[in-house]
């Protein structure tokens, strides 16, 4: 009888691990929505062929090398194992043997946890948009989840140092979000703005081409949300855990409504215009605020950490172009930015402000230091930025060789055929 009560257990929550990881890989449409509606219409096939090579890349990479070194079977806590080869799943009764708490297959978690490495990597497209060669970004995006992200990961979610020293990242302001925003950085630093961004000391507007596409995108990513922060409940199969995850679902929904409300509200009072790209931004900051600690908090203290979330990232945003780092989508700002006033947060109901902050700061500096590196290095050996006549033309035509919008953009019948001859 106990282990037929396990046996249903195990299947349900495996059952919902899956459903959730859908819910988080859903996510990726959301971000390709986002991001070509907020480019403008000369460069929208690339960043949909980014989107979609760099989810395969990270499932890829992943699957080869980054689970097990995130999730390694010995490690010293700062530098763990290193495993080539995602072993075999656990069996129903190799599971039901083992003595633990918690039942679901091994291959739910890892099709879990590369949803999640590919979250950090859409960050990144957003940010180094309408300027950078399509495959020195691919190529660092094989850096990014067989290395630089699996490490940090560890360091939390895998036992290791960061973990030890009681920093909390429940499901990822950290090591997701700002992991990936703190790549994106360095990406920029090193790329540099788009051609006619800064003239003359002051900010030019470059909008995008479609908004209602923008916001399909963002209302995807908030849906996907509830999988990203619900899911790393891991288990629902008792009272217990399923009034957490309910909560779970309530307390992200919030944070992304004060989000909302808190970028729309000051957008009104600060350029007496409701700016709708800054309140996409606010939702995607209020959920990133919120996804460091969504259980613990009230509904009420959650729609407030999100709403701050959402005034910070219009702030964020005005002093990256005040600062002359070029990010067309707002990702840095909503993502790291956010992500920090997230893991910050945390300390309003549980944890210490010491451990997050040096979590923040390990995270930070790891991310950073080899980020740059890499994109030093690739730009040295293949170049990172396209020529100023291809980035006139736009990067469709020039990576990609199509147009998404044909009968809309004059390049369309000047371009080169995608099949030479």
């Amino acid at each position: 009888m106990e282990n037929s009560i396990i046996e249903i257990s195990y299947s349900l929550d495996t059952l919902y691990f899956l459903v959730m990881g859908a819910f988080v890989m859903w996510m990726a449409a959301g971000f390709t929505m986002l991001e070509s509606g907020l480019v403008r219409a000369k460069n929208t096939t690339e960043i949909l062929t980014k989107n979609i090579a760099l989810y395969s890349i990270s499932c890829i990479m992943f699957m080869v090398v980054g689970y097990n070194l995130m999730y390694p079977s010995v490690g010293t806590g700062v530098i763990p194992e290193l495993a080539f080869l995602l072993g075999a799943d656990n069996t129903t009764e190799e599971v039901l043997n083992s003595g633990g708490d918690i039942y679901y297959s091994s291959m739910a978690d890892h099709f879990f946890q590369v949803v999640f490495v590919a979250t950090a990597c859409s960050i990144i497209s957003g940010a180094v948009a309408e300027r950078m060669k399509l495959w020195p970004f691919l190529l660092f995006c094989v850096v990014m989840t067989s290395f630089i992200y699996p490490v940090q990961g560890y360091w939390k979610w895998g036992g290791g140092f960061l973990d030890q020293a009681g920093f909390l990242d429940f499901a990822g302001s950290g090591v997701v979000h700002l992991c990936g925003a703190t790549a994106a950085l360095a990406g920029v630093l090193i790329l540099g703005a788009r051609k006619g961004k800064y003239v003359d000391g002051k900010v030019v507007a470059m909008p995008g081409a479609n908004l209602p596409l923008a916001t399909l995108g963002t209302f995807i990513l908030w849906l996907g949300w509830f999988g990203f922060n619900g899911g790393s409940e891991l288990i629902v199969s008792n009272v217990v855990e399923a009034n957490a995850v309910s909560m779970i679902f309530v307390n992200t929904n919030l944070a992304a409504a004060g989000g909302v409300m808190g970028a729309l509200i000051l957008s009104k009072v600060m350029f007496g215009k409701s700016d709708l790209t800054m309140a996409l931004n606010g939702a995607i900051a209020g959920l990133v605020s919120i996804t460091a600690e969504p259980l613990a908090p009230t509904p009420g203290l959650a729609l407030l950490i999100g709403a701050v979330g959402g005034v910070i990232v219009v702030y964020s945003i005005i002093t990256l172009d005040r600062l002359k780092l070029d990010d067309p989508v707002g990702a840095i700002s909503a993502h790291g930015t956010a992500g920090i006033w997230g893991l910050l947060a945390v300390v309003f109901t549980t944890g210490t402000l010491s451990a997050q902050l040096y979590g923040i700061v390990m995270i930070f500096l790891w991310t950073f230091i080899v980020s740059a590196l890499f994109w030093y290095i690739i730009k040295i050996t293949f170049g990172l930025k396209v020529s100023e006549e291809d980035e006139d033309l736009g990067v469709d035509i020039s990576e990609c060789g199509l147009d998404a919008y044909p009968e809309f953009t004059k390049s369309s019948s000047t371009g080169p055929s995608v099949y030479p001859k």
